[in-house]
């Protein structure tokens, strides 16, 4: 190891190097007390799951293991900036950035549900900006830490699981994930790409977790008169708060069309895909926003120039 390069609630972060491969690395390891609730086989067997991710906008793992009773995982070190640093420096973002950073990490969502992986704390610091593309990083750690959380003190490890500025409902609410739960945090930055302002805020935790259920955001076309209404609707579609029964994953290794059609209508305002339009084998609604994000991206093509303006939420 290098040098310390940041701590969060669950693991510190540190430059080393790789001296096998001769390469640096960013190594994580986990905080001593999640690593002693989560365990050392729970922690590797999720692991491995997110290891077996390989999509050009999936950050890799390239190793994982326990040291002396520390777990530990070991990534690409990236020289790029997060999304979190690219917006504390340009708010709002160009629109035509913001839609392509959302198109690639909406394709990073597809591939990891159908690989049976959910992200669970889908955020700008998790979105690494590199070589002009966006890398979506943490893959499948959040539901190693969820496990390890339910014996362990959630005041303590459970903003960890997903944070609640872009937490879904369901997530708030502590009921079972799936895709759609990535969806909404996806539909979260988004908004605040386009707007420079997250879609729910408030003075604690608590009021922010409670915002979603009880507070709408505004169309992202009237805070800011530049982006186009089809990616005003397909950020609206994202941020719906009906959360159908019908899940994704049951139709996401099916080779039938026609599942994968019934659940695209039901949950036709997180997949922004017509109800009676089918589509082809393997298709997700993660699949449908990344087409609904090209879409809006042509429009964007055909919008005249406007003045943009800022959203400022209510306390």
């Amino acid at each position: 190891m290098e040098r310390e390069l940041g701590v969060g609630a669950t693991a510190t972060v540190y430059r080393a190097r790789d001296l096998r491969h001769d390469r640096d690395v960013a190594l994580k390891v986990l905080q001593s007390e999640l690593a002693e609730s989560l365990g050392r086989a729970r922690f590797l067997r999720e692991i491995r799951l997110a290891a077996q991710l390989n999509h050009p906008h999936i950050l890799p793992l390239h190793d994982s293991g326990d040291a002396d009773g520390f777990l530990y995982y070991v990534m690409p070190l990236m020289e790029g900036r997060s999304l979190r640093e690219r917006m504390g420096d340009e708010r709002p973002l160009a629109v035509e950035l913001a839609l392509r950073i959302a198109e690639e990490v909406a394709d990073a969502l597809d591939y990891a549900h159908r690989h049976g992986v959910v992200h669970r704390d889908l955020k700008p610091e998790n979105i690494l900006l590199h070589e002009g593309h966006a890398l979506v990083a943490d893959f499948g750690i959040a539901k190693a830490i969820a496990a390890a959380t339910e014996s362990a003190a959630l005041t303590q490890f459970g903003l960890a699981l997903g944070t609640p500025i872009y937490m879904s409902p369901e997530q708030a609410a502590g009921e079972e994930l799936d895709g759609r739960s990535d969806l909404f945090s996806l539909g979260c930055v988004l908004f605040e790409m386009l707007t420079g302002e997250p879609p729910f805020t408030g003075g604690t935790v608590q009021a922010v977790l409670t915002n979603r259920f009880v507070h709408t955001p505004p169309d992202v076309s009237q805070v800011r008169p530049a982006v186009p209404a089809p990616v005003s609707r397909t950020v609206a579609q994202l941020l719906a708060k009906i959360r159908p029964a019908v899940t994704a994953s049951k139709c996401s290794d099916s080779k039938d069309a026609a599942c994968v059609d019934k659940v695209a209508a039901e949950n036709v305002r997180m997949s922004m895909r017509p109800a009676k339009r089918r589509t082809r084998t393997g298709s997700s609604p993660v699949n449908g926003a990344a087409r609904a994000v090209r879409r809006s991206t042509a429009a964007l093509s055909r919008s005249p120039r406007k003045r943009s303006c800022r959203y400022s939420p209510p306390a």
